[in-house]
């Protein structure tokens, strides 16, 4: 594991900074060295760059809304993000890990290593016209950006850019990379990304998600880790008046194994979530089904209780067997670790957010998130206007569980942290058409400029300030992992679940292509759909 405090910074230089994006010639000096005043007038002029990029910003944002491509199968949204990539100078690796859609992209030279990700895939039966209150699909059934994964890799690249430019007219050195989360809502891919080695030359790594606030957080407790586990069941078929007794029904086992765990339920600790769906049930009900499977994800605040999950799925699928006289088998589909978020550079990524500051918001953009929230039956509250604070992690012994990001493999790792950013509506229930309304708005717009600034400030600081990066990696070393150590949850045999949604994308994507975003003759895409913004309710 390379530590900073084993690297040194070749030629990290800048230039007069008030000239910082003018590419104008000057006497440079150690970056550093940078005074408060130098360094400030530097971020000043990121700031300045990524607002002249506010067009470009939208433009990608409402291109990848458009695409609503689900986990493994980002086929569009991938073309299109490493198109752009290429054109501004990265050398890209596709295919990473085996995964179609996925791929790392890579500029510059020198330490330090800079990776920098966010999810790119969608959700299903998400489709929904943006900039209208209630629910009004673009393609009734089809999925779309029900989370807002649209917007992550935007205020990555657009910060990217920036920054970018910045090195190139001052003579900085120092390498930074981008990645997409692919599939992150089955948390099908970070896991192999690490397996695989593709952070090992990394020195920091800044993340970035959709949120309805403007917050970074650090240590761990904040949501779940996982296992993805699908149980498949086998017997025998016969026909169902017939001759049922000659029958093994594999639908039985699976019902039978959720019997066992809703029972089991009861006895396990608050911050456990495990829920499932059938994948197969069976053809026909005159057919006793010989094939059944049963999709679970076992949700668990640490590694051991995770376990522990994972090895009572496996004894109420052994029994569930033993009761139906059919046999079984498990296949992972996806594992998480929980997050463990660095100190240090959340510190620093706060104060850039406290330079940035919440979006302004219109009397438009303020209607559109009341109505929304009238409309699902939430406070009409409207939208943020305060930054979040920086708060110490949740107390472990009073944990209630939640959601989970694969980002927590690649948190144990190297030191990271998560932007989260202002460009959605507060009080949604997430994984919803409703989570789609706003995502390719004004409000969307502004908020990964936002976040787009934020990023740039902190990518900015760990490229030119040593100290900063020894304090991140002496926290990573002597806090994070001086009593805990990182066990991966995939097994050997465990290969990425490339397989996932290519039905839902077959049936979908044809007619879903009808209405890619044509920025050459539309403004917005809200423009292209003929939506009048806002459109509430009478």
């Amino acid at each position: 594991m390379p530590l900073v405090l084993q690297r040194f910074h070749k030629q990290l230089l800048t230039a007069l900074v008030a000239l910082a994006l003018s590419g104008v010639a000057s006497a440079s000096l150690a970056a550093t060295s940078m005074s408060q005043n130098e360094r400030m007038d530097a971020k000043k002029a990121l700031i300045k760059a990524i607002d002249s990029k506010a067009k470009q910003a939208q433009v990608m944002n409402d291109m990848i809304f458009s695409f609503g491509e689900l986990g493994f199968q980002e086929y569009q949204t991938s073309k299109y993000l490493i198109d752009i990539l290429k054109e501004n100078g990265f050398s890209v690796e596709e295919g990473i890990s085996g995964i179609p859609t996925a791929w790392m992209a890579t500029w510059g030279e020198g330490e330090p290593v800079i990776a920098l990700g966010s999810d790119i895939d969608g959700i299903p039966k998400a489709s929904q016209k943006p900039g209208v209150a209630y629910h009004d699909p673009i393609l009734e059934g089809a999925p779309g950006h029900g989370e807002g994964h649209n917007s992550g890799q935007v205020v990555n690249i657009i910060a990217i850019l920036a920054v970018k430019e910045y090195m190139e007219a001052n003579g900085l050195t120092g390498t930074i990379k981008v990645w997409p989360g692919v599939a992150e809502e089955q948390l099908g891919t970070k896991a192999y990304y690490v397996r695989d080695g593709y952070f090992e030359d990394v020195d920091a790594v800044l993340f970035s998600h959709v949120s309805n606030s403007f917050s970074t957080s650090w240590g761990t407790g904040r949501g779940n880790g996982l296992i993805s586990v699908q149980y498949n069941f086998y017997g025998e078929s016969a026909h169902s008046a017939g001759s049922p007794w000659r029958g093994r029904s594999a639908l039985d086992a699976v019902e039978l194994m959720e019997v066992g765990m809703s029972y089991r339920r009861e006895h396990l600790r608050l911050s456990q979530r495990i829920h499932s769906i059938v994948v197969d049930g069976g053809d026909q009900p005159n057919v006793v089904p010989p094939v059944a499977s049963r999709w679970y994800f076992f949700r668990e605040s640490d590694y051991p209780h995770i376990k522990s999950l994972w090895e009572i799925g496996d004894k109420m699928a052994e029994g569930a067997a033993m009761m139906s006289n059919t046999t079984w088998e498990s296949v992972v589909l996806g594992s998480a670790w929980p997050q463990h978020m660095n100190k240090a550079m959340a510190e620093d990524a706060y104060e850039n957010i406290k330079l940035v500051g919440m979006p302004a918001w219109s009397a438009d953009d303020i209607a559109l998130a009341k109505a929304l929230q009238k409309e699902i039956g939430v406070e009409p509250e409207g939208l943020r206007t305060e930054i979040s604070e920086l708060s110490d992690p949740p107390d472990p012994k009073k944990l209630t569980g939640g959601g989970s990001d694969d980002i927590g493999d690649i948190s144990w790792q190297v030191p990271t942290i998560t932007l989260r950013y202002p460009a959605n509506i507060p009080n949604l229930p997430g994984h919803n058409w409703s989570n789609a309304v706003a995502m390719a708005t004004p409000i969307a717009h502004k908020g990964i400029v936002a976040g787009a600034k934020a990023q740039a400030l902190t990518l900015f600081d760990l490229l030119t300030d040593d100290a900063l990066m020894d304090r991140a990696w002496d926290y990573y070393k002597n806090v994070q992992t001086k009593d805990a150590s990182y066990t991966p949850l995939l097994r050997a045999q465990d290969k990425p679940a490339v397989h996932l949604n290519k039905g839902i994308m077959a049936e979908f994507k044809g007619d879903m292509s009808e209405y890619y975003y044509d920025p050459e003759k539309y403004d917005t895409y809200m423009e292209q759909l003929g939506v009048s913004y806002p459109t509430v309710r009478e």
